[in-house]
């Protein structure tokens, strides 16, 4: 089996999943998308309205600024990389009422987070990326947590980049707010450009790791 069934085979039990009672709510489970043998891959947080309606991460307003980010900035078409979340069903704020039918969304739970997460270390195992790019606080809470670092705060560490192993395979991990920051604090979005800029050079190798021993 290739990468590409192994994949389409998780996104099938991810929208079967009942595992939690995100299940209970969503319109569609968001398994994640893009080329099974990517470089990079772009984790998130969970979905939200558009993607729990279109089944697909990042197609609201803050995945047209990460797709501009993405093609604008680091010059990839996003059809070659790898995007999903840590959290693969929209978290609505109302538990009682249909996902569709909410306009509001809600942070992940770390419940969630620990049933959910499994799903991504496999995705994570099959695609073997080269970068990871962590969106938003939990994504890079859950990532860190991985190679050894205490995640403390994500002003702190956002537009850095940290080195280790996950699974068998050696990483590095870039930190940087979620897009959809931008949408709520304009002057973020220079900093998340910048950000991308800084992962550019370090795509095409002008930037060295940061090593968890610059944070001790």
């Amino acid at each position: 089996m290739n990468k590409e069934d192994m994949l389409n085979k998780i996104a099938e039990e991810i929208r079967n999943c009942t595992k939690c009672h995100l299940a209970k709510t969503r319109t569609n489970a968001v398994p994640g998308e893009g080329n099974p043998n990517a470089r990079i891959v772009f984790i998130g947080e969970a979905p939200g309205r558009e993607e729990d309606l279109q089944g697909r991460p990042f197609v609201g307003a803050a995945g047209k600024f990460l797709t501009q980010l993405i093609e604008g900035i680091l010059g990839i078409p996003r059809s070659e990389v790898f995007i999903t979340n840590v959290v693969k069903c929209r978290p609505v704020p109302n538990p009682n009422v249909p996902a569709r039918l909410q306009r509001g969304n809600r942070e992940p739970t770390e419940e969630e987070i620990r049933i959910c997460s499994p799903y991504l270390d496999r995705q994570l195992e099959i695609i073997q990326p080269d970068i990871i790019v962590c969106l938003g606080r939990h994504s890079a809470k859950y990532i860190l947590s991985k190679i050894g670092f205490h995640f403390s705060s994500l002003s702190k560490i956002r537009g850095n980049v940290f080195e280790g192993v996950i699974g068998k395979k050696k990483v590095k991990v870039f930190v940087t707010f979620h897009p959809a920051a931008a949408l709520y604090k304009p002057p973020w979005r220079k900093i998340i450009e910048d950000d991308f800029r800084y992962l550019k050079s370090l795509m095409e190798g002008k930037r060295t790791k940061i090593t968890l021993e610059d944070f001790f």
